[in-house]
């Protein structure tokens, strides 16, 4: 893709994550009903609505480009340039009336995640990063902090039930008492919070990509390391993530990849 295409399609996720915001807002004050879809996960008029929207802004925007929506699916092809669109990320949440919920949008080409835009608008916050351009809060660069000793560290995790019944679950113990404090923020606040030095480490093992595609291009961007918790590289499949500060990352890794 070249600097120009990205760049368009970067406006035009901004303006499908506005977009859906106006939906979602909508939904809110109103408040709605809730069904069960056939995996026993939540859905609304306003996940569904906001889709939409977010849909025909991208098309119209980069037509040769497919798009894999949460509520939708796939419309196109696998391959090649992709869209990857989560409406209402959090929709738990959001029935709940808690304002942990998100828009996430991300943008593949082939098997690399080239821009990503996470928009929280009831907590009031918008990130957005494309490769090789850094990662931005309303406006504003962002990076991760530069904690290097565990010591230090500050720990969020989320979505761990898998790990509850795995043999990492001790080694997840350990890291936690050796480091400097833990927390459960959750959704996409913990990987807002890492990219902009707040935090220091996420650990997750119940996701799917749609939920964490443009975090993770966020995350780089802001100088950040974002995988599965083995190391393994985020694909279409992916189910978990280990993302932190490069030093932290790493110490987690080590403790964390050898006990699976």
């Amino acid at each position: 893709m070249t600097p120009e295409i990205i760049h368009a399609a970067l406006a035009a996720a901004r303006e499908a994550a506005d977009a859906a915001a106006e939906v979602i807002r909508h939904y809110w004050r109103r408040g709605v009903e809730v069904e069960v879809k056939p995996d026993a996960t939540p859905v609304t008029v306003a996940d569904r609505e906001a889709e939409r929207v977010i849909r025909q802004i991208l098309q119209a925007a980069l037509p040769q480009a497919s798009i894999y929506g949460e509520e939708f699916g796939l419309d196109g092809e696998r391959g090649g340039l992709m869209w990857l669109v989560d409406p209402l990320d959090g929709t738990k949440s959001f029935v709940r009336r808690t304002p942990f919920f998100s828009t996430q949008i991300a943008l593949m080409d082939g098997n690399e995640l080239v821009l990503g835009v996470s928009s929280a608008p009831i907590y009031g916050e918008t990130m957005w990063a494309s490769a090789g351009a850094g990662a931005w809060f309303e406006g504003e660069r962002v990076r991760v902090a530069e904690t290097r000793e565990l010591a230090a560290a500050s720990i969020s995790i989320g979505n761990i039930k898998t790990l509850t019944v795995d043999s990492r679950w001790n080694a997840l113990g350990a890291l936690i008492r050796d480091s400097n404090r833990i927390r459960g923020y959750g959704d996409f606040c913990h990987y807002h919070l890492l990219a902009q030095g707040g935090l220091d480490l996420v650990i997750e093992s119940d996701v799917n990509i749609l939920d964490i595609a443009a975090l993770a291009v966020i995350v780089r961007e802001a100088g950040g390391v974002f995988t599965e918790l083995d190391g393994a590289p985020l694909t279409l499949d992916t189910r978990s993530v280990l993302a932190g500060t490069p030093a932290i990352y790493r110490q987690a890794l080590g403790r964390l990849a050898t006990k699976a």
